[in-house]
């Protein structure tokens, strides 16, 4: 499974999806790359929403 269709694990003690909401909850940013999310047929509705590499360059020059 690759990172951008991480918001699908299922998992009986490791609940994914929970903590991706508690990391946006406080105030935490997810990203994912545009074209892997393309080439899987998602789209913005995910929790990641899809972003260039330059919002990527942003995020880790801070």
């Amino acid at each position: 499974m690759k990172p951008v269709e991480c918001e699908n694990i299922e998992h009986p003690w490791y609940k994914v999806k929970d903590e991706m909401n508690k990391f946006e909850e406080l105030t935490g940013e997810l990203l994912a790359c545009g074209t892997c999310l393309k080439s899987r047929l998602l789209d913005k509705t995910t929790s990641c929403p899809i972003s260039t590499m330059d919002d990527l360059l942003k995020l880790s020059n801070g």
